[in-house]
């Protein structure tokens, strides 16, 4: 257990190149850009692998600035009491145009016309003759009427989902999980596929916009493959390990699924025949780094300031407008009559809750106490100890 007041002076550290329209997010404040530090009270990462890291004992945050969390330590974070942000939909434009775009490219058979045409490279007027002969290797198909799957409709999926209607395809989605905002902005006309199975079974073309969980590593495998249509296209934006990749070679040899998109090649994947291998572009805009960074910082400068957690992984959102009173936090096991302890440990010093909010998430939760008056300014002599004492607190601080 960790207790810890929040001070001036706080220090940030980035452990990648952060959009500079993010880092001034703290030019507002008493804050220090350190990544030489080793006990940062904040961290802001990109794709940088943490698994190694030691955490110093006064790390609170850590803002991933990007969907994806594979590269954090979740678990430690949360045994530790430390917030794990990432930026959902930041990015989210910037993959749905690529999507699109590699959607219709490689229907078109593009990718591999313009690499046969640079080919052509010293063959001198010969080249029109020999592009008119040759260009009937690389007749595609138009995507208008076709079907496409879109696994997940979260930010990204119900984007792309909503633009391909627009191109006049049909369009199916699978989410068992889709939250109601999203489903405020699907279109009415995505149709839904109750399994997987059926939307394997009725698309031209899939894309999948998931997590990488044990329930999706290897979704795309041998058994999948066979219920879907031959020469389905499949693009991967999400995660490489979605795919069994032995299996996918043999569907790409049989003719299975015609053409494999994915944004994360590797050895494997270069061997393939009828791949399109992307160096990992799908959110590689300007807008989309400028997007990611002002999310992750905004959201760990409001969290050390406030207390106020909005798109943690690990913990529970949790906000109380922020008036300036004294706010004690908390990160502790969810198990019974822990805010009534802490409640408790407040009213011992005859103080006023003037507000409070509890939320749980798993096996943890989060309590914010704003109390009405203050003692000695803004320091309450023994509070923070007190509430450390009781069982099943991870880190207390006072704000």
């Amino acid at each position: 257990m960790t207790t810890t007041t929040l001070e001036k002076g706080r220090t940030i550290k980035t452990l990648n190149n952060i959009a500079e329209s993010g880092l001034k997010v703290f030019s507002k404040g008493d804050y220090i850009i350190d990544n030489d530090n080793e006990n940062p009270e904040a961290i802001v990462v990109r794709s940088f692998n943490m698994h190694s890291i030691t955490f110093g004992d006064q790390l609170k945050a850590i803002a991933r600035a990007g969907a994806g969390v594979n590269n954090i330590p979740v678990d430690q974070c949360t045994e530790r009491g430390i917030v794990v942000f990432n930026t959902p939909g930041a990015n989210a434009n910037a993959v749905k145009e690529m999507v699109l775009t590699t959607l219709m490219a490689s229907s078109r058979n593009l990718f591999a016309g313009v690499a046969w045409t640079k080919s052509l490279q010293g063959e001198g007027e010969q080249i029109p003759k020999l592009v008119e002969a040759g260009k009937k290797q690389f007749v595609g198909k138009e995507i208008k009427g076709k079907t496409l799957g879109v696994i997940g409709l979260g930010a990204i999926g119900a984007l792309v989902a909503n633009d391909a209607l627009d191109l006049e395809m049909d369009v199916i989605g699978f989410d068992p999980f889709i939250s109601v905002d999203t489903a405020w902005n699907l279109s009415r006309n995505v149709q839904r596929a109750m399994t997987l199975e059926q939307l394997f079974a009725e698309s031209d073309y899939i894309t999948v916009h998931v997590p990488l969980t044990p329930d999706t590593k290897g979704m795309f495998n041998e058994k999948a493959f066979s219920v879907m249509k031959a020469g389905v296209h499949i693009l991967n934006f999400s995660r490489g390990e979605l795919v069994n990749e032995d299996d996918m070679e043999a569907a790409l040899e049989s003719g299975t699924v015609g053409q494999y998109i994915t944004d994360f090649p590797n050895e494997n994947v270069l061997k393939m025949k009828n791949t399109v291998p992307i160096p990992h572009l799908g959110a590689s805009t300007k807008e989309s780094e400028e997007n990611c960074a002002i999310m992750a910082t905004r959201q760990v400068k409001e969290f050390l300031e406030t207390g106020n957690i909005k798109n943690s992984v690990n913990f529970p959102n949790a906000s109380l407008p922020y008036t300036g009173k004294l706010r004690v936090a908390a990160f502790h096991e969810n198990i019974p009559n822990m805010v009534g302890q802490i409640t408790q440990a407040v009213s011992s010093y005859h103080m006023n809750i003037a507000d409070m909010v509890n939320r749980s998430r798993g096996g943890y939760a989060y309590t914010m106490i704003d109390i009405d008056n203050k003692v000695n300014g803004d320091v309450i002599p023994g509070l923070e100890d007190k509430i450390k004492q009781i069982d099943g607190i991870i880190t207390t601080r006072v704000i």
